[in-house]
């Protein structure tokens, strides 16, 4: 573990040096915080977990609701002045209206002469239950072998609380933070993000004073720290075919009618081949080129094939070398195949013919890819393989889910400030990468608000999101606290240089 020397910066501010300090006495104390200290951390981990804040389950609608009050109340008690903003809009789930959790903004500090950083997160989660294949209770906060595990552990409540623990930490310690702070933490991420949008729009004065924002909503590569400069799109697709009026005995209509269920296989079947390449036509037409200088950057990048596929429980990856692997799952376009709704699925026989099935895939995309054209190719696909069975049924094709891709230049201050901030804590200069998931806050941000934006996560590679068992190392949530804390000094040590460079341009 590096410890955090004394900066060379001349033009640094007292206070900064004694942050620094502060930074010093901290780390060199102990790798970790005292057990009391740690229990703390642990426990209000615990208490946020046990939330069911699933925003996809409209019977879960309130417990995400009551899980923006949790981090509301955290919040103000570091002396942050926040509020619950309602977008006043509902969603339709199965045929009923659903209220839109609140959005939450807060503030904490607000002095002209600091850079002013705005920290995204969400505490919504993805669905999970025991008989998925949780070994543990996924609503129960367990270690095991220095693994917390929980849904929502690593995505995203983990990396929300320990920037909370930077702050609180840092105000226990009596220490002036070197920039002011904005949070932004929304309840819907895992559905789309209903209502921000319009949220940031409307509260566009929230933003005028940041200059930076930060996410921490991903996870590294490998072992080995990163940051995140890009990430792909998603577009989410419904293929909807209805024969029957209502489900049919196979023995009493088998052989004689057009089957649904018999249709969508051959649509799901048309969409990609063996090597993952999608059959849409034109789809690539729109893909980003690669630039031989990031491509070269892969190289570069820690990521072992055999370790990554013995992690998951697979034999063989698509591609055969590390570079191609990268390539494709972050400068390519991808389809998956997710599911079928309205067909049986339960344990045992049963002999039915169902009169409606909906396949459910998705497109994650990639730059320069427009999601207005990705709608229309892959709508009139499917509309040609389907005329092609002169079938009867009725076919039908929407996208509820519409995410843009996002990419920055790696280069910008924020990132060589969580550089240094990385270096510091971890001893590593980390990887530069990008993620083939999808952030669609990042997007939004980048297009409204007009500000540099970043990502920089803690979760590891394994951490497991969205799967069974997720988890979140113990020691990546207590040192990313630590990060975030070596961030804040990083950020507002090159702010003022570049402030004070600035400057002297303008007398000059």
């Amino acid at each position: 573990m590096a410890s955090f020397p004394r900066s060379s910066t001349h033009g640094s501010s007292r206070s900064l040096l004694a942050y620094r300090l502060v930074l010093e006495r901290w780390h060199l104390r102990s790798k970790e915080f005292s057990p009391s200290v740690i229990g703390t951390l642990l426990k209000t981990l615990k208490e946020w977990l046990a939330v069911q804040s699933d925003s996809s389950d409209p019977q879960l609608r309130g417990e995400v609701i009551r899980m923006m009050g949790i981090a509301a109340k955290r919040i103000q008690d570091l002396g942050a002045t926040a509020q619950l903003v309602n977008p006043n809009m509902t969603e339709m789930i199965g045929g009923r209206q659903v209220p839109l959790p609140p959005v939450l903004l807060a503030n904490l500090g607000d002095d002209p002469k600091k850079p002013t950083v705005c920290f995204y997160g969400h505490v919504d989660v993805q669905p999970a239950k025991k008989e998925d294949g949780w070994t543990t209770d996924p609503y129960t906060l367990t270690e095991i072998n220095g693994n917390l595990h929980g849904r929502g552990a690593s995505d995203d409540k983990g990396p929300v609380l320990a920037w909370i623990n930077a702050v609180d930490t840092l105000n226990t310690l009596k220490q002036d933070i070197p920039v002011n702070m904005k949070f932004i933490i929304e309840g819907m991420e895992e559905t789309g993000s209903g209502g921000l949008e319009e949220i940031i729009k409307k509260y566009n004065h929230f933003f005028s004073d940041i200059d930076y924002i930060v996410i921490s909503d991903n996870s590294w590569i490998s072992r080995k720290p990163a940051l995140i400069y890009g990430s792909r799109g998603n577009a989410y697709f419904f293929v909807e075919v209805k024969g029957s009026e209502r489900d049919l005995h196979s023995g009493s209509f088998g052989g004689i009618t057009h089957e649904a269920m018999s249709d969508l296989i051959a649509l799901l079947d048309s969409l990609v081949d063996p090597s993952g390449r999608i059959l849409i036509p034109g789809i690539y037409d729109d893909v980003a080129t690669l630039t031989e200088e990031e491509q070269q950057l892969y190289d570069k990048i820690e990521f072992d094939m055999e370790e990554q596929k013995n992690k998951i429980g697979v034999k063989k990856f698509v591609q055969s070398t590390k570079v191609e692997t990268l390539l494709h799952l972050w400068c390519y376009p991808s389809l998956s195949i997710h599911g079928i709704e309205g067909a049986f699925y339960g344990p045992g026989t049963k002999t039915v013919i169902p009169s409606k099935v909906i396949g459910k895939f998705s497109i994650r995309q990639v730059p320069n890819m427009n999601l207005s054209a990705v709608k229309e190719k892959v709508s009139k696909h499917l509309e040609n393989v389907f005329a092609k069975r002169n079938s009867p049924n009725k076919l039908t094709v929407t996208m509820p889910i519409g995410a843009l891709p996002w990419v920055t230049d790696a280069k910008e201050l924020q990132y060589e400030a969580a550089r240094r901030a990385v270096a510091k804590v971890f001893g590593i200069v980390p990887d530069m990468i990008k993620d083939g998931s999808t952030i669609p806050i990042a997007k939004t941000f980048q297009t409204v608000t007009q500000k540099k934006i970043m990502m920089l996560p803690i979760g590891g590679s394994d951490d497991g999101e969205h799967s069974q068992n997720e988890k979140i190392s113990r020691d990546n949530y207590i040192q990313g606290t630590k990060l975030f804390a070596a961030f804040f000094l990083e950020l507002a040590e090159l702010h003022q240089k570049k402030q004070k460079y600035s400057n002297q341009i303008n007398k000059d």
